[in-house]
């Protein structure tokens, strides 16, 4: 277990005292990488910096603790100024901090930049040697660290140096059991639900617990004890040539000097069951795979499930010019005990029309508008059957708009 924590905690403790400075709070984004996210997008500090009217000062016990690019710290100095609170930085050589309050003059601030940049140039040089030690590990079959893949572990390399990884025996037969199911026409939703009835681990999860660490984490802001099985989870460890025993890098293959796949240990299917799996899955696949976009849906986080109070999001439904707003439970592993869904240019002609009779706006109207406004709709599930009733509009007693807390009636 590392000591840093406590470490940087007791120096910031003592640069507080030392400034005269009373510490009412603490933002520890352990894990998150310095160099790629700044300051103002961390999960923990990010908060607080959004209120700055609550705190004269923050404190690091290191510049490279607060960023590691140049550019970051340049923006940290900026909100500092603007909103007068002073930035204090401790270094290792000094007795006292770096402290650039928002009249430092320029040779403080000159000296907090020259420190981001040596911060910064020291993140590239460890990035570099580590990615040249883990393309030589990955090359020799070896297991250089990280995430182990699903159904492996780690074990003692045959050389008697380093680590290798080996099948997991348990987690081995799980995979094959899940096959199976997909085999017998199970869909990957249905399978990621039953995984967490069951309350098998995550990938990620079923790593910590090997390691001897605690499940679960932080993710999106959230904490959670341990993580859930969805049908993208699920579909991106059946599609991983890992259960060949292949090495993998960025979902894909490792190949030796002459072209044949570098292993990392015994397979848990054969080349002939995984290429069996992937058709199934690609047949299966609705053509909507690809690089994921940015989603520029007008009812995104406005949009919500009266059943779950979960969000909605877009489906396309090809060939139409339109898709679907649906309740994102089910595809996040979670159960809704009536998902609702709805044709997505109904519901947005609806919640439209209800804006702008709300507030008398005859222009285009964009989501940013409707966030701002604290508009919301809720969604409840339909009924059964058909009709030709059912293709005239939407069923305007299954939606409830509101803006803010004022509830609007149908328009």
């Amino acid at each position: 277990m590392t000591t840093s924590p406590a470490r940087q905690r007791t120096t910031v403790q003592h640069h507080a005292d030392q400034l005269g400075f009373t510490l009412i709070g603490e933002a520890a984004d352990l894990g998150v990488s310095a160099r790629k996210i700044s300051p103002f997008e961390r999960p923990v500090l990010g908060p607080w910096l959004q209120h700055p009217e609550s705190f004269d000062a923050v404190i690091w016990s290191h510049v490279d603790r607060a960023v590691r690019c140049v550019g970051h710290m340049s923006q940290l100095i900026a909100w500092g100024c603007e909103h007068a609170i002073t930035l204090v930085f401790g270094e290792p050589e000094e007795t006292l901090p770096l402290t650039v309050t928002p009249q430092a003059d320029g040779d403080t601030v000159r000296r907090a930049m020259d420190l981001a940049y040596a911060a910064e140039q020291e993140s590239r040089v460890i990035s570099s040697r580590l990615t040249g030690a883990h393309d030589a590990l990955r090359a020799a079959g070896r297991y250089g660290g990280g995430l182990v893949p699903f159904g492996y572990r780690k074990a003692p390399h045959p050389s008697g140096t380093g680590w290798c990884l080996t099948p997991d025996t348990e987690v081995a037969a799980l995979v094959r059991i899940i096959v199976d199911q997909v085999r017998a026409g199970q869909s990957l939703s249905a399978i990621a639900r039953r995984l967490n009835d069951e309350l098998v681990l995550v990938p990620r999860d079923r790593h910590a617990q090997l390691q001897g660490r605690a499940t679960g984490g932080v993710r999106h802001g959230h904490s959670f004890d341990r993580f859930r099985w969805t049908s993208g989870t699920l579909s991106k460890v059946l599609r991983s040539p890992s259960l060949m025993g292949h090495r993998v890098h960025r979902g894909r293959t490792v190949l030796s000097e002459d072209g044949r796949p570098v292993l990392i240990g015994e397979p848990v299917l054969s080349e002939n069951e995984f290429q069996t799996l992937q058709n199934l899955l690609k047949a299966r696949s609705n053509g909507t795979r690809g690089e994921r976009r940015p989603t520029f849906a007008l009812l995104t986080r406005i949009a919500h499930c009266a059943a779950c109070g979960g969000r909605m999001y877009y489906r396309a439904r090809k060939p139409y010019p339109y898709g679907d707003y649906v309740c994102a439970a089910p595809a996040s592993g979670l159960r809704c005990p009536a998902a609702a869904a709805m044709r997505s240019d109904w519901l947005e002609d609806y919640v439209l029309g209800c804006y702008r009779a709300a507030t008398g706006v005859c222009g285009p109207v964009s989501r940013t508008d409707l966030l701002a406004a604290g508009a919301r709709v809720i969604v409840s599930k339909g009924r059964c059957g058909g009709g030709a009733g059912r293709l005239a509009g939407p069923d305007t007693s299954r939606l409830t708009f509101t803006m803010g807390e004022t509830p609007h009636l149908p328009v």
